[in-house]
């Protein structure tokens, strides 16, 4: 059977994402909590958040970034003032 996520063209967030969220699932016994809301997070809809948001001088690397639902992300983002 293929992994489904072993595709070479997948971006190199898009690997850590799914390593961040397989590692919190292990830790957690499955439950994947959202950065923003705390509920839990299915992979197929898990992003990554830059906990200090790139335009403000946050970088990509793990320690800046948290496993949150796409719609907490882009919530988030777009209440933060330009």
């Amino acid at each position: 059977m293929v992994c489904a996520y072993s595709d070479s063209k997948m971006s190199t967030l898009a690997h850590t994402r799914i390593k961040m969220y397989r590692t919190v699932a292990r830790q957690l016994h499955g439950v994947v909590p959202c950065w923003v809301c705390g509920k839990h997070v299915s992979l197929e809809d898990a992003t990554l958040e830059h906990i200090q948001p790139r335009s403000e001088g946050g970088s990509s690397h793990q320690e800046n970034l948290a496993i949150s639902h796409a719609v907490c992300n882009h919530q988030r983002h777009a209440q933060q003032p330009a």
